[in-house]
């Protein structure tokens, strides 16, 4: 009661003796002096202005975020402190120190998981996939992963996959479009090619996206709730808690159509699974499978993950498995291969000695080493991730002093990386694959993974590394040694705010003929795409990726 009454009186006391202007006055400039001292005491970063933390300085840079991120990070001497919102939970260091990635991706690795920052924003869609965990199932998850993915049935089929695709539907749709003369968004094919692509090696299984259609591309029901699954899952990073929190809570709005594009997903990587489950108690076997999710059902897991190795792994771990398969593949080689063609289109130097390289490899990607580079070199100066991050279990310091707090982040910044002149010379900005050749040969094993981390590095380095350049080399030697590829002039080539480096608004291509038409040993290749025991997933429109 006391302190309810002297409450009242410190209430009846500021009504008497201040007005409404006075405390509106005293507030902006208790926050003019706040945002000053954070100015001067800032050293080149971002200001952290009081409330809204580095939030109003984000809003005026997002048409170049990347750039201006990547030049912040130059005057700040290559890290910088941030602070999100009030309330919003999120703080920690942005860094393009190789010392400081290596620090976090491998030497203290065990105190920087993915954590619930992260997870939790995924759990609808990824469930307890290898793209979404941590600790003990990400280990056993990267054990499976290894295990097969680096295979020799697994690699025979997957470039069995790739060279079908290739040669069965993407370089047909794009004689009909140079026979047309009509021009295409190069984003979107790319993009409809690696799902497909990637759904042959995940579950055996043709999505359809490539297959022809009458009035243009199809639609794909389960392509298109993936896509706005991902999109919308996404959303939940930059919105605050509180707030999409609050609409799945109740059911609404962006949470209740996520709700029902993950539930999409799911039915249909759990319909896959056990329409396999079923396959194998009738003929005992998948010998005669060579995709992910047979390989995984086929096996037994180590005894070491808690599962019943004579059972084999649960539908629930195949299907969150598959699932984050197809996150961590499908955009990222479409996205690199956009960029490689668009760097290409004002490089016709580099073009022309890629093309001299396919055509003295003879069909061989294995011994493509030029293209190697510039699309190393490509992925250099356009990552397909430009910014990843990891959240601190405890208090730590990185290598160049700074000072983490646990539960902060440190999100490593990619993009700026590949434009150091401190790990790549004063030409550090310009498109030279020749950077990544010695003697002739791809010389490119011998850089660190921890300023080159486009493919993660440490115990996360990605699996499917040899995968993604097989997809790539595969794709832009078919398309380079048949066509020109034409950019459309008048467009504007920027980068998408995303987690994925799409071009904002894609990029309107033609192709034409080569003059030189290449050889046999393409047109020997089967003309139709095939997949054994195929499961369909056709369906009616366009889909959308942006």
């Amino acid at each position: 009661m006391a302190l309810a009454a002297a409450a009242l009186a410190m209430l009846r006391f500021a009504r008497e003796h201040f007005r409404a202007s006075d405390l509106a006055v005293a507030a902006a400039a208790l926050f003019a002096c706040s945002a000053a001292a954070s100015r001067l005491s800032s050293r080149g970063a971002p200001m952290l202005w009081p409330v809204l933390g580095v939030i109003p300085t984000l809003f005026a840079h997002l048409d170049d975020i990347y750039e201006w991120g990547a030049a912040a990070l130059a005057r700040s001497g290559g890290t910088f402190p941030y602070r999100g919102m009030w309330g919003g939970g999120s703080s920690g260091v942005v860094t393009a120190v190789p010392a400081n990635v290596e620090h976090v991706l491998r030497a203290n690795f065990a105190n920087y998981p993915k954590g619930p920052y992260y997870r939790e924003r995924f759990a609808e869609l990824l469930g307890d996939g290898i793209f979404n965990a941590d600790g003990e199932a990400w280990r056993a998850q990267r054990r499976a992963a290894t295990a097969e993915m680096h295979s020799a049935q697994f690699v025979a089929y997957s470039t069995g996959t790739i060279d079908r695709l290739v040669h069965g539907r993407l370089v047909p749709l794009l004689g009909s479009l140079r026979d047309a003369g009509d021009a295409v968004d190069l984003q979107e094919v790319l993009l409809r090619f690696t799902f497909d692509n990637i759904c042959a090696a995940a579950f055996g299984a043709d999505a359809g996206c490539l297959a022809a259609a009458r009035g243009g591309l199809p639609d794909v029901p389960f392509a298109r709730a993936f896509e706005r699954a991902t999109e919308l899952s996404l959303a939940r990073f930059v919105t605050p808690p509180f707030v999409w929190k609050a609409k799945r809570r109740l059911g609404v709005g962006s949470e209740r159509a996520l709700v029902e594009a993950a539930r999409a997903v799911r039915e249909f990587a759990d319909r896959t699974v056990a329409e396999r489950r079923t396959e194998l108690r009738k003929l005992g076997t998948l010998s005669g499978r060579c995709d992910l999710l047979s390989r995984l059902m086929s096996s037994s897991p180590p005894p070491t993950d808690g599962q019943d190795g004579a059972g084999g792994y649960s539908d629930e771990f195949l299907r969150d498995f598959c699932i984050s398969f197809i996150l961590a593949g499908r955009d990222t080689s479409s996205v690199a291969l956009l960029w490689f063609f668009w760097l290409l289109a004002s490089h016709r130097d580099v073009e022309s000695r890629v093309l001299a390289d396919v055509r003295a490899a003879g069909g061989d990607v294995r011994r493509m080493d030029y293209l190697h580079a510039a699309l190393t070199e490509a992925m250099r100066l356009y990552p397909p991730v430009p910014v990843d991050f990891k959240e601190a279990l405890a208090d730590d310091v990185l290598p160049d002093g700074t000072v983490v707090r646990a539960r902060q982040r440190v999100i490593y910044y990619t993009y700026a990386m590949g434009r150091d002149p401190a790990s790549w010379g004063a030409d550090c900005l310009e498109f030279r694959p020749e950077r990544w050749m010695r003697g002739g040969a791809f010389a490119g094993g011998g850089e660190s993974p921890f300023k080159y981390v486009v493919f993660n590095a440490g115990p996360r380095l990605c699996i499917g590394k040899r995968f993604a350049y097989a997809q790539m080399k595969t794709v832009a030697a078919a398309v380079l040694e048949r066509f020109r590829v034409e950019v459309q002039p008048g467009q504007e080539v920027k980068p998408k705010l995303n987690t994925t480096l799409y071009m904002k608004n894609g990029l309107m291509v033609r192709f034409t003929s080569r003059e030189q038409q290449q050889h046999v040993h393409s047109a020997a290749r089967k003309p139709d795409f095939e997949l054994k025991h195929n499961t369909g997933i056709h369906g009616v429109s366009r889909l959308g990726h942006h």
